[in-house]
């Protein structure tokens, strides 16, 4: 073809002999003879590092596939038990072990296909020591300068990895706290209690409280009064817990029986009853309302009377009597009483005579 391309170019005929047609003949065939060897042994190394690598992977990713399915299958045999309601549901630990698998596929991928890439280039006799440090040089200033990605990611895939949340989880995460609603290897997003969307990052929290794992514990304090019998309200108090806990929802709401932990204070007119029970996590504050409900309704019916709870004795203050700051009724307010008229002043002239005064004779002269 190229040879057939060079004469259509070239309009002007050139002379070809027998002899250079059998000598270039001679010298193609002679190169092939020589070469075919080299790029013989080249394809098939090519060939079977591709092969070993494709059968390497599909090995890899089958054996991570099998080991999340017996991840979900365990997951399965305990649930509905005692030990699987201190465990994460099912679907929970579905989602988490597709992730985990995925990522594990993921990676496995790129090691192999790559290093099969860097073998099939030295078989091609291709000098990789300097794309090997170029590529150290644009790792050090890619980690020097997206260090926070870095830890963003290693810190997603530890969360992840260590199940810490999941979606619907609702989290306490220090900078921010509300229900998980997406999680991703850089950026956690949260919705708080108002709506709003935080969307915080991986490397940034540094501590994790998760309010919707394992259970929850709702618990109460009823106060009577002191001269209540504490084993009516211990009765009362058990009978509604062990009718909450036959409807629905609050049978599945409910990990536990209630229980009556004792008295938790004790005043001169009044008297607390702890109650607490074990609850499904996120469902504490619901569970806590209807028992309140429930036991003060009970309560009545039994003709049990509930009381508040007394003061706290440092705030109390003596109490003030209003006629403390109004003056005593004085007869003197009275002009027309005796003590007003004796204590009136006197008028002029109209007092007693006065005593004549006596009168000194004047000296006589001697």
């Amino acid at each position: 073809m190229f040879w057939s391309a060079a004469l259509a170019a070239d309009s002007t005929p050139r002379p070809t002999t027998l002899d250079d047609a059998q000598k270039s003949a001679t010298n193609a065939a002679g190169w092939v003879e020589e070469n075919w060897s080299t790029w013989l042994g080249i394809g098939l190394r090519i060939a079977l590092i591709l092969i070993i690598a494709f059968v390497l992977r599909s090995v890899v990713r089958r054996a991570i596939t099998k080991l999340i399915e017996r991840m979900n299958r365990t997951a399965q045999a305990v649930d509905g038990t005692a030990l699987g309601g201190l465990l994460v549901n099912v679907e929970r630990r579905r989602q988490r072990s597709a992730a985990i698998g995925s990522v594990l596929r993921s990676v496995a991928s790129f090691l192999i296909m790559g290093t099969a890439g860097l073998m099939i280039l030295s078989a091609l006799e291709i000098n990789l020591a300097p794309l090997l440090a170029s590529a150290g040089v644009a790792g050090v200033a890619i980690g020097f300068g997206a260090r926070n990605l870095v830890t963003d990611f290693l810190s997603g895939v530890f969360m992840i990895l260590e199940d810490q949340y999941g979606v619907g989880d609702t989290i306490d995460a220090g900078v921010a706290s509300g229900e998980v609603i997406e999680v991703g290897l850089r950026v956690t997003k949260l919705r708080g209690d108002n709506g709003e969307i935080w969307y915080v990052r991986n490397g940034e929290v540094k501590r994790i409280g998760n309010l919707s794992q394992g259970w929850a514990t709702a618990a109460l304090d009823v106060q009577v009064r002191a001269e209540e019998d504490l084993d009516q309200v211990r009765a009362v108090i058990t009978q509604v817990g062990v009718d909450m806990a036959k409807e629905e929802p609050w049978n599945e709401r409910l990990w536990e029986p209630i229980e009556v932990l004792g008295l938790d204070a004790v005043y001169l007119d009044s008297m607390i009853v702890r109650v607490s029970a074990r609850t499904m996590p996120g469902k504490a504050l619901g569970v806590e309302r209807e028992l309140r409900w429930r036991i003060k309704k009970a309560l009545n019916e039994a003709g049990i009377q509930l009381v508040g709870r007394p003061l706290d004795p440092e705030l109390q203050t003596e109490a003030v009597d209003p006629s403390a700051t109004v003056a005593a009724p004085s007869a003197l307010a009275n002009p027309d009483s005796p003590q007003s008229e004796a204590a009136s002043p006197i008028a002029p002239g109209a007092g007693p005579a006065a005593a004549p005064s006596a009168t000194v004779p004047p000296p006589t002269a001697k």
